[in-house]
């Protein structure tokens, strides 16, 4: 593996599980302060934080292509984002972390490493045909 892949390799999740951390923000960040916005100011605050993010999204997918399988770059996105969504409901929003959630996210983990994990070499003939 050359350098410039190592480095891709490094890159693109950081960009996706970034991305992610953002579009918490941006989806739930507001209720905080649900009764000092109005709703126009919320949806600016949403959309100020959404650029920056569809930015990262985006790019890493452009730049991910070639080193990940685009399921794996949505898998590691997704995955992510429904780890964020919960950080940001626990320690913004105040909602309670239950002993399910905590499995679910287990269970999430496990799913991206089987997704992201080498190929098997059936699988790999079945995408070279």
């Amino acid at each position: 593996m050359n350098k410039k892949n190592t480095f891709r390799n490094i890159l693109i999740p950081i960009m996706l599980i970034l991305s992610s951390a953002i579009m918490a923000v941006a989806w739930l960040g507001h209720l905080k302060y649900k009764e000092d916005l109005s709703f126009l100011m919320a949806t600016l605050f949403a959309w100020l934080l959404v650029l920056p993010e569809y930015l990262l999204n985006v790019s890493a997918i452009r730049w991910g292509v070639g080193v990940y399988q685009p399921s794996e770059m949505a898998a590691m996105n997704l995955s992510s984002g429904i780890v964020f969504i919960a950080l940001v409901s626990h320690f913004i929003l105040g909602e309670e972390i239950t002993i399910q959630k905590y499995i679910g996210f287990g269970l999430m983990i496990i799913a991206m490493v089987l997704i992201s994990s080498p190929k098997s070499t059936s699988s790999k003939k079945i995408t070279e045909q």
